[in-house]
């Protein structure tokens, strides 16, 4: 298969295109830099075709992407900054990205007849209650902007395709950019004890991990909407922090705190980012291993 890939500079993105290309498939990477500016390691990103486009041109996005007539678009760029996104002054262009720019994607794949996966998040939801939220739950209320212009791109593939696979994930960590793994080796480096909110629940996703399980779905016509984050129980931030640090050697202190006590967030979060990820066994997928695991592994990878 032909797979067309958006956001490479991105934790998602890099892991999509390594795997993809580890398997066999042909992949072009794109993001808005005009060269590949992710990490610079042994993988095979830096190998594929890359091609620079602004998503949010939608002249530029029909050009570039029926040049390369993919079989598939993976979709992973997005405004991803949830707490600047409640900034008034860009609201206008978190909009563009995460809704217009992810039209204007489906409007070339209706055009040809190719596969959509959408990155979505528990965000659209409210993050109320402790039930675990189902993928195919229309009970969207988001809580800030980001959660609704990311809900906007999902309804922007689900009335425009129907070759499509929308994949909410939360509390991401991979290789590229910043995350809260490498947020709190930083702080547990240089602190003895770390406040961490206790109140607020989910599952990390290792991107390593949700790239394989995008290819899986893209080598099916299994669509519709699912949700992906590693196995291994539901936790707080508080938890996964000691997790972290227990792992990582550091002898720093934890102490749990609740989101009002905590304070400092411009935009709201969700106290409940539980997903229900039933859909992927039920459909023949093999789950994510245990954040657990993925911990360990990424640990690894960054040398801690």
């Amino acid at each position: 298969m032909k797979f067309f890939v958006t956001g490479v500079g991105g934790q998602l993105g890099h892991d999509v295109m390594n795997e993809l290309i580890k398997r066999g498939h042909e992949g072009v990477a794109s993001d808005i830099q005009e060269q590949y500016s992710g990490v610079e390691d042994a993988s095979e990103v830096t190998k594929a075709p890359y091609l620079s486009l602004d998503i949010t041109d939608k002249e530029a996005v029909k050009r570039v992407i029926e040049s390369v007539k993919p079989d598939a678009v993976i979709h992973c760029a997005a405004w991803t900054a949830v707490d600047m996104a409640e900034d008034d002054d860009k609201i206008a262009k978190v909009r563009a990205i995460n809704a217009g720019g992810t039209q204007n994607i489906a409007d070339v794949c209706k055009k040809l007849d190719c596969k959509m996966t959408y990155i979505s998040t528990d965000y659209v939801f409210d993050g109320q209650g402790t039930e675990p939220w189902k993928p195919d739950c229309k009970d969207y209320k988001p809580m800030n902007v980001y959660g609704q212009t990311k809900l906007e791109g999902e309804l922007a593939v689900s009335q425009t395709l129907e070759k499509y696979f929308i994949v909410r994930i939360a509390w991401v960590f991979g290789l590229n950019g910043k995350n809260f793994i490498k947020t709190m080796l930083n702080v547990g480096k240089t602190h003895d004890t770390v406040r961490v909110v206790n109140d607020q629940i989910g599952t990390p996703t290792y991107t390593y991990d949700l790239a394989r399980l995008l290819i899986d779905m893209n080598e099916t016509e299994k669509y519709g909407y699912y949700h992906a984050t590693n196995e291994g129980g539901y936790i707080s931030w508080y938890d996964f922090t000691r997790e972290i640090y227990r792992q990582a050697g550091y002898t720093t202190k934890v102490l749990p705190v609740t989101t009002a006590e905590y304070g400092l967030s411009k935009a709201a979060r969700p106290f409940n980012s539980r997903l229900d990820k039933s859909k992927l066994v039920e459909n023949g997928f093999t789950p994510l291993p245990t954040w657990q695991d993925a911990l360990s592994r990424y640990l690894k990878e960054i040398k801690v």
